[in-house]
């Protein structure tokens, strides 16, 4: 079975927008006293925050002195959320929040700064569902031959032991 290509407006997306870089600074403005603590955080991530989408899944790095980076799996999500507060939608932005069935209340990846996040959301959608679909019909067709074997032998026994003796 052959896996779908990623669209190349999708394959091209690396770094957020620029406009959730004034958000950021309007989001450190408006801490007051925390402005001098958390601008740097808020200016570095953006710098550093690099996506990478291929046929496996989302990949997610940012940070200069704690550096992260997430791997999702297409295969593994279980719901997508956009959501944007006023600011955010005021900018033009908005977070798509994917969750996974880690047992976490919260997103296992916020992907920010997308061009189009409708779309993004749809295209995931569509991988979570093709990643899903491939496993499920991987794991049928050897079960279901599996099974099939299983119930002719049964049907073999039955057979036997229901003939009458003579």
């Amino acid at each position: 079975m052959s896996v779908a290509s990623i669209p190349p407006h999708i394959m091209a997306i690396e770094r957020p927008r620029e406009s959730l870089f004034n958000y950021y600074v309007l989001k450190a403005i408006a801490a007051n006293l925390a402005f001098p603590f958390l601008f740097p955080y808020l200016y570095f991530r953006y710098h550093t925050m690099r996506y990478r989408f291929d046929t496996d899944g989302i990949h997610m790095k940012w940070g200069i002195l704690f550096r992260r980076e997430v791997l999702l799996n297409y295969s593994r999500i279980q719901d997508i959320h956009l959501r944007s507060n006023l600011v955010e939608r005021w900018v033009g932005l908005a977070r798509i929040e994917i969750q996974t069935a880690s047992g976490s209340a919260t997103a296992n990846m916020a992907l920010e700064g997308m061009e189009d996040p409708e779309g993004m959301r749809d295209f995931l959608y569509s991988r979570m569902r093709g990643a899903r679909g491939e496993t499920a019909a991987a794991a049928t067709d050897p079960l279901a031959a599996v099974l099939h074997e299983i119930a002719s032998e049964l049907h073999e026994i039955r057979t036997l032991v229901e003939r009458p003796r003579t």
